[in-house]
């Protein structure tokens, strides 16, 4: 991992806010601004008899200063390399075509984000990719002839989760690739690399930048070769992000730490909060004792999403309770400052009319719970 400017950047030491407010910074240069501001350019100045070789910089889609920042300030959290693309949609989907072949197998997450599935079943199966589904909480098949097996844990959006570790471990036997979404958890809050996966993938769009107002995404590896695959079909498909969505990200970094807190600890007081209201079903949160996904997250998660689920009956319900609430927004995504509330049936996931996918922000913990009580006070019964 290099820093912005190209040096070593090793910051391993630090505890996490340190580590996010001078991921990716270049060295300290008097009369330089701490974060540069974004290259806008498509072509650079090239050196008239060495041309490309004598700069790192010569064309936008595959050279942009601003976004090899960013690049390395999430490698450095993710603890690999970095490549960042336009959304998380164009990271999986170049992770899943770079990667696979006709007749290649790759196993999905029956329960995980339904683009990637709709991806899979639209594309992957229609140039000869074997697609096989599986829940992310498992049980897991036999691995072998695998080419590929790719998890989203928390799982969007019924936050399931899965044992990295081991499943690395299969797959490795069985000669396979793990990719790991780790959208949900951000680098702060696991560390699939560490646990013994070949890739990470993840939006960046939520809760990595928080602020509701860019959509990136990125692929992170420790494996060289690998990630050259990935990155030479970036080059050509030119997935890539503006120079000032690189910019915004990286910004939103060095407040990742304290957002998460928020939003954590928010987390934990709605979820009990949910547990004890008797017109309220299904309640999920990794970090209670009680749900059946905490036995592996309390010892995989660094930290616990600040994502809630829970059913509210059907979908009337939903929407007065939404329209009763001064705080949560309706909106799709999540990971913002602001909380919002999303019925995920209404996109197509395979849940009930009343699914609740509740994102918790950064508000006061106790403004929020009084808000949450009489917006579902308003809303009436079951």
């Amino acid at each position: 991992m290099t820093g912005a400017a190209g040096g070593p950047a090793d910051r391993s030491g630090y505890g996490d806010g340190t580590r996010c407010v001078h991921a990716g910074l270049p060295e300290p240069v008097p009369g330089e601004p701490f974060l540069p501001g974004p290259v806008f350019a498509a072509p650079y100045h090239l050196d008239p008899a060495a041309g490309p070789e004598a700069t790192p910089n010569g064309y936008g889609r595959p050279d942009n200063p601003t976004r090899r920042g960013l690049e390395a300030a999430i490698g450095e959290l993710e603890g690999g390399d970095c490549l960042a693309f336009a959304s998380g949609q164009a990271a999986i989907t170049a992770v899943l075509l770079s990667v696979l072949r006709p007749g290649d197998t790759v196993l999905l997450p029956a329960d995980g984000y339904f683009p990637v599935r709709a991806f899979a079943t639209q594309t992957l199966e229609g140039i000869g990719v074997r697609v096989d589904f599986v829940p992310t909480a498992g049980p897991y098949p036999a691995l072998d002839g695998v080419r590929l097996v790719l998890v989203e844990t928390p799982a969007n959006p019924g936050l399931d989760v899965c044992d990295v570790a081991e499943l690395a471990a299969r797959a490795r036997a069985a000669g396979a690739l793990l990719a790991v979404d780790n959208t949900a958890a951000t680098p702060l809050g696991q560390q699939p690399l560490d646990l013994g996966a070949d890739l990470v993938v993840a939006s960046g769009t939520k809760a990595l930048t928080g602020h509701s107002d860019l959509l990136l995404g990125y692929v992170a590896s420790r494996n060289t070769e690998l990630l050259a695959t990935v990155r030479a079909w970036r080059t050509t498909t030119g997935s890539i992000p503006g120079a000032f969505d690189a910019w915004l990200a990286h910004r939103s970094l060095a407040t990742l730490d304290l957002r998460l807190a928020r939003q954590s600890a928010n987390a934990a007081a709605v979820a009990a909060a949910m547990r004890d209201r008797r017109d309220v079903s299904g309640v999920r949160w990794p970090g209670l004792p009680d749900d059946p996904a905490y036995p592996v997250a309390s010892r995989q998660l660094r930290r616990m999403p600040g994502i809630v689920s829970f059913d509210l009956g059907d979908a009337g319900r939903v929407a007065r309770f939404l329209a009763a609430s001064r705080l949560v927004f309706a909106a799709t995504s999540f990971g913002g400052l602001h909380t919002s509330a999303d019925r995920r049936a209404q996109w197509g996931d395979d849940v009930s009319a009343g699914f609740v996918r509740f994102s918790c922000g950064v508000e006061d913990t106790a403004d929020l719970l009084a808000d949450l009580h009489a917006a579902l006070d308003a809303a009436g019964g079951r």
